[in-house]
């Protein structure tokens, strides 16, 4: 056994309920809603306490549903930005003895240096004990295969022992609620090639002596050829051994039992979800799979997947109230599911519903309904990556099923007609690439995966922008003329009415990337992804030439707010700062700064020449005329990303927000005096893992601002 560093975290109990908690400098944190937008990996309903619901998140964190407000509540907004890998919660377990106790196992490789923790709740997610398990095992909730499993499980015998299937180095055993691990030796899996390793541990109830199971079944991700890929304890985890008779071609994704001697388990060919490159991880696409029923008491299996179906499954569940009846969900699975609002098919996953313990089913789908939950995009959402379906265990006419873009549910499964709602009021998981507040106009957001949106009131759901083009990578306002906006991302489109309509542009050189407009809207320059030329219309993109001497792979530039000619970029590869005094035509570099700092400049609003750069741990600089030269904000040590808001009473200069480090404190701060003094706005229960990436104020509120989250949508500041 191997002690490991643990650390306890106290979330604000008001935060913890849904309230927003207001911080020594007067300011309330929340998010500006979207609706869902990202990937939920995981749905678990309490078997102890009806109405208490958890959800995990792949980039988002972890959620508890609070029954009384109809609404989902963030339970891991505390985390910093040095620990915004935890933010990938890889798998969750909630006590089935204790609707309050739950366990995450939450990491990501790529961030925070791959750091894993075992986080413990015994109070409903207000406080947790942090464990470091980074030396032992690491994990990646943003990894091929996170809708599977669970990999993490309580012992139904007893709330002090739990178990944990790891991606890299095997199956582990707590006997202390998640404080100390062993490795169970009786399983010979380090990892799998496709990098899920255990990815299914499932104790059985009906088998519980002395308080603990003593029958446990575990799946490996793998192929039989690698290894066997579905393992049998009947001891307590003492010893394993291989199950026989199932499918060795495919991989196991999620289990569940009837109580009555048999073990639901779905299989696909793959980790998923969707496509992957199979020159890259062969074994991660997803195109075949089943539902098998396997009887632990006689060893036998039986094929019962809807209708002789042979695609990829996922999601399966037992009705607690009956067990002949079963859930499961297709993954991967792109079938018509309903009209979106241009009449056109949807496509998605399949529910389907057996009533007969597998010998036949009913298609949850083709027989049902969508509704939206009150967010209009959602008529355009289709179900799909549906890695978990789960009954409520207290009634088994309501069912949740978890989506790529959020959370469906419905409460009346098995009538004729069910009807799968979008349940995501408070959930919000967009990825935020760009934003700005319009004076006199809306608030507009630019989004991954669904866009972007236009807020007339940011306390509630906004609009759509209209043509829809999925991601909107880069998004400007004409500084001097609010009138006009740009955006980009498969194709150009310009709005000339301040964000309310927009037209796609007539031609585009390469797609995504960065936009500006001139301080008078009349240039348009885009600079595409991946590429290092920046192109120039006169003509709302109408026909593009390429600006001269900016040799910037996917350069960010930004346009002067009062001078139209001038246009800056700042190429973080050597630290050259380049300006344009024709409009954008040609470029020319007039000083030179540290390299790798944030290439996302801020120009001043109503004055001219007014540029400042975050330099991340290099502070931040500010030029004074049109970036000659540059002078460094001493105060500050550290800044990830600035914008601007709405003077204040009095002052004749923009407020300043800024994400990073003054006087040794990482946070929001506000500056109403140029620079010359900080406030910091936020507080430790509100920093969302973020790294400050997007900020900007609002121009028409003094004190609002908005900032970017790591998977936890646009979070905006409020002043009481």
């Amino acid at each position: 056994m191997k002690w490991m560093k643990t650390t306890l975290v106290l979330a604000a109990a008001m935060a913890a309920g849904g309230a927003a908690a207001q911080n020594s400098a007067g300011y309330t944190w929340n998010n500006v809603p979207m609706g869902g937008g990202g990937f939920v990996t995981g749905i678990f309903p309490a078997k102890t306490q009806q109405g208490v619901v958890y959800a995990r998140t792949d980039v988002g964190g972890a959620y508890r549903w609070d029954n009384s407000a109809s609404r989902w509540v963030p339970l891991m907004d505390w985390m910093s930005q040095d620990d915004m890998g935890l933010m990938g919660v890889d798998s969750m377990a909630v006590d089935p003895k204790n609707a309050a106790n739950i366990v995450l196992l939450a990491g990501t490789s790529y961030f925070s240096n791959g750091k894993t923790v075992i986080m413990r709740s015994t109070n409903y997610g207000a406080s947790w004990t942090t464990t470091d398990v980074s030396s032992l095992f690491k994990t990646h909730g943003n990894g091929y295969g996170r809708q599977s499993g669970e990999r993490l499980a309580f012992d139904p015998g007893s709330s002090n022992v739990l178990y944990a299937g790891t991606r890299y180095n095997g199956l582990f055993k707590s006997w202390d609620s998640g404080a100390t691990w062993t490795r169970l030796s009786g399983i010979n899996v380090t990892t799998t090639p496709n990098g899920n390793g255990v990815n299914l541990v499932l104790p059985d109830p009906t088998s519980v002596v002395n308080g603990a199971a003593q029958r446990i079944i575990v799946g490996v991700s793998r192929y039989s050829y690698t290894g066997p890929n579905l393992y049998r304890s009947d001891n307590g985890g003492q010893s394993f051994y291989a199950i026989s008779g199932a499918p060795g071609n495919l991989m196991p994704q999620r289990g569940a039992f009837d109580g009555q001697g048999n073990l639901y388990i779905t299989y696909a060919n793959g980790a998923g979800p969707g496509g992957i490159d199979p020159n890259q991880i062969a074994d991660n696409a997803m195109t075949q799979g089943a539902v098998m029923k396997y009887n632990v008491n006689n060893g036998s299996w039986t094929n019962v997947s809807p209708n002789g179906m042979t695609t990829p499954f996922s999601g399966v569940s037992v009705d607690a109230t009956n067990a002949n009846r079963v859930l499961v969900s297709t993954i991967n699975t792109y079938w018509n599911q309903w009209a979106g609002s241009d009449g056109n098919t949807i496509y998605g996953d399949r529910i389907f519903l057996s009533a007969n313990g597998g010998g036949s089913w009913t298609d949850l789908v083709a027989t049902g309904t969508k509704s939206t939950g009150g967010v209009d995009w959602a008529v355009d959402a289709g179900i799909h990556w549906s890695g978990s379906v789960v009954f409520d265990p207290f009634n088994g006419a309501t069912a949740w099923v978890t989506s790529g873009n959020g959370i469906f549910k419905s409460t009346n499964v098995g009538a004729a007609q069910p009807n799968w709602t979008f349940n995501v009021n408070g959930l919000e998981e967009t990825v935020v690439l760009g934003g700005v507040s319009v004076p006199g106009g809306p608030l507009i957001t630019g989004l991954g995966d669904v866009d972007g949106f236009r807020h007339y009131n940011t306390w509630g759901y906004g609009a759509r922008l209209q043509p829809y083009m999925g991601n909107t990578s880069g998004l400007a306002i004409a500084g001097s003329n609010a009138s006009v906006l740009a955006r980009v991302g498969n194709k150009v489109q310009v709005s000339l009415n301040g964000g309310v309509n927009w037209f796609v542009s007539g031609s585009i050189n390469g797609s995504q990337g960065q936009v500006a407009l001139s301080a008078n809207g009349g240039v348009l320059l885009h600079s595409p992804s991946g590429s290092t030329v920046t192109y120039r219309s006169v003509n709302n993109g109408n026909s593009w030439t390429a600006v001269n001497n900016l040799n910037i792979s996917g350069a960010t530039v930004v346009a002067d707010t009062v001078n139209s000619n001038l246009f800056y970029a700042y190429d973080n590869n050597n630290g050259k700062v380049w300006v344009s005094y024709d409009g954008g035509a040609n470029f020319y570099n007039t000083a030179t700064l540290s390299a790798w700092g944030n290439p996302r400049m801020r120009t001043a609003p109503g004055i001219q020449g007014d540029i400042w750069l975050p330099m991340y741990g290099n502070g931040l600089m500010r030029s004074t005329n049109s970036g000659s030269s540059f002078s460094k904000i001493n105060s500050v040590t550290e800044c990830r990303g600035i914008g601007f808001g709405k003077a204040a009473a009095g002052s004749t200069y923009p407020t300043i927000f800024m994400w990073g480090i003054v006087n040794g404190v990482r946070g929001m701060f506000r500056s109403t005096d140029t620079g010359n003094s900080w406030v910091q706005i936020n507080d430790w229960a509100h920093q969302y893992g973020a790294d400050g990436g997007v900020v900007f104020g609002d121009m028409n509120t003094f004190g609002v601002v908005y900032m970017s989250t790591m998977g936890r949508g646009l979070v905006a500041g409020r002043p009481q």
